[in-house]
């Protein structure tokens, strides 16, 4: 079998320098509440302050710039439950590519709707019964658009990596070195890339990937050794977290590098998003609030430590914000 094509620090570097100027190098924020409730000294990597609304571009955008003119010329196509699909229509309109996105029907509006505003061709499929990878794939086929997934790409997982090798230096500067980071994880490929970069820019810092009860496919694959997959059903709370396994590539890295995984419960997340609307004055969807939950449900110990933290998206829909404040 051939090996994977895994990406390095050094393509997490590499994609640091390509991003400059089409990505926002998000701040590192602190709060004394934070860190009075963790024990600890708490570092927030924001990602809703990107242009998009979460981390995605970074990786989109790595993709994407390095296409070939005659790729660019075909346009772009790829699948996603609404961060990467508003991502790939922003970085493809940056450099005048055409972009279709496979999107669940049940997709929050907010995503959908974004997408759109950036220029994409949004085709919805049943999340439940449709194969999203062969639809892509075959889009793909028949038109010549080059496939940019979501997570299992090497460059898209680069890209994502500069969150953490943008917290890292941030935390040095400040005369910090991280004990623990803690990543929403989807398919994993914020958790990969940012395993990348601390792997290194801190190569003692301790990573976790973090996800909501009933998608916990990483935390089990950590566990057991192998790719699980979730069980059908559960809850659609968490709708940028619900991959039903990890990928092989984000896997294959993930395994020999993270230190474990973390669950957090629906009403977990809840108090999260309406922790940070009140205390960091950051609106955060409820994937993008699964780490900041795991700190402040007590998932992780973090008395006396570093712990860095992503929030790694804010595109939620108005009615579910309204249930953290009910």
């Amino acid at each position: 079998m051939t090996a994977l094509p895994l990406p390095s620090f050094d393509d997490v570097a590499a994609a640091s320098a390509r991003l400059a100027g089409h990505v926002v190098r998000t701040p590192m924020l602190r709060h004394p509440l934070l860190d009075q409730m963790a024990g600890g000294t708490v570092l927030v990597k924001p990602e809703p302050l990107q242009r998009t609304g979460s981390f995605k571009l970074r990786g989109a955008t790595n993709a994407i710039l390095q296409l070939s003119p005659a790729s660019r010329q075909a346009g772009v196509v790829a699948y996603s439950s609404g961060n990467h699909g508003q991502a790939v229509a922003a970085a493809a309109s940056s450099v005048g590519a055409r972009a279709t996105v496979f999107m669940p029907a049940d997709a929050p509006r907010i995503k959908a709707d974004s997408t759109r505003r950036w220029g994409a061709e949004v085709i919805t499929y049943n999340r439940q019964t449709d194969d999203r990878d062969a639809l892509a794939a075959t889009f793909s086929a028949r038109t010549g658009a080059a496939l940019v997934p979501p997570f299992d790409h090497a460059q898209v997982i680069a890209g994502q990596g500069t969150l953490a090798l943008e917290l890292a230096e941030d935390a040095r500067a400040a005369g910090l070195a991280m004990d623990d980071f803690l990543a929403c994880t989807g398919g994993g490929g914020l958790t990969a890339g940012c395993a990348l970069a601390l792997e290194g820019a801190s190569p003692a810092t301790r990573i976790y990937a973090v996800e909501p009860e009933g998608s916990d496919d990483t935390a089990r694959s950590l566990a057991s050794g192998r790719r699980e997959t979730n069980p059908p059903g559960g809850s659609h709370l968490c709708d940028a977290l619900l991959s039903p396994v990890p990928g092989k590539m984000t896997f294959a890295l993930n395994h020999p590098r993270l230190a474990g995984g973390l669950v957090v419960t629906d009403a977990e997340v809840l108090a999260a998003i309406a922790f940070a609307f009140l205390h960091l004055k950051l609106v955060v969807e409820p994937g993008g609030a699964v780490a900041l939950a795991a700190l402040l449900a007590g998932r992780l110990d973090a008395k006396g430590r570093v712990v860095g933290v992503v929030i790694s998206g804010g595109n939620v829909d108005p009615a579910v914000f309204a249930r953290a404040f009910a």
